[in-house]
């Protein structure tokens, strides 16, 4: 992929908001698991824990871009982003992080439940990226300055601005439908240029319509429920 082109940069923006989507609500463990340490430590936790945290998510990401290469990982992996995106539009998330007593097992436990919950970004990325390492070097880059500091203002964005989970969703989805496109033995019905849209577009408006309902019917259930 060249630099600089439309599809590079399409690419890139995918990378940018799919990481301020996930990449923000994982960042909220380092809190947790930090919050019970003197002061003191807590910047170092931060620091090391991001610090293994992001080596472990690096390794993962470059990992599944050459395991998507593998036949059928890519409409495997597509299939998978669907469901991460449905489930991101209608997920009440909870963070139940257990808080370190000390800094190695508050470290410790910052890099197992990132290298846990970090799952659905490194593929994401990885689908969004197309095989090109000079796009995941650039979304990890990307993802540790929201990973360290942008995690509350993220936060706070999405809950003022829910539309923003909705658009995530929606890329998500679109990153879903381009991978599976693009699965080698699937190639055959995707000839025609506008069957490939118009399966990318039905992915989106379906993920993101039936997530959105879904969403609705939640919320009014559950102030049926506390009435």
């Amino acid at each position: 992929m060249e630099i600089f082109t439309a599809d590079f940069l399409g690419s890139l923006l995918s990378i940018v908001v799919i990481d301020l989507v996930l990449a923000g609500d994982n960042a909220i463990l380092i809190g947790l698991a930090a919050r019970n340490l003197p002061a003191g430590q807590r910047k170092k936790v931060i620091l090391w824990g991001t610090l293994g945290a992001i080596i472990i998510r690096a390794i993962a990401t470059f990992a599944f871009v050459y395991l998507l290469k593998i036949p059928g990982l890519l409409l495997a992996g597509g299939l998978i982003l669907l469901w991460i995106a449905y489930r991101l539009l209608t997920d009440n998330k909870e963070h139940d992080v257990k808080s370190g007593t000390s800094m190695m097992s508050a470290i410790r436990t910052i890099i197992i439940a990132d290298a846990v919950m970090g799952l659905d970004n490194v593929l994401a990325v990885a689908g969004a990226a197309h095989g090109s390492i000079l796009l995941v070097t650039l979304g990890l880059l990307i993802s540790i300055p929201i990973v360290v500091w942008g995690s509350t203002i993220i936060l706070k964005f999405i809950d003022r601005y829910p539309v923003i989970i909705v658009i995530g969703a929606a890329i998500l989805a679109w990153t879903a439908a381009k991978m599976i496109v693009k699965e080698p033995f699937l190639k055959p019905y995707f000839k025609e240029e506008w069957i490939t849209y118009t399966f990318e577009l039905a992915a989106v408006i379906l993920v993101t319509g039936i997530g959105y309902f879904r969403k609705k019917h939640q919320s009014r259930r559950k102030v049926i429920e506390q009435n």
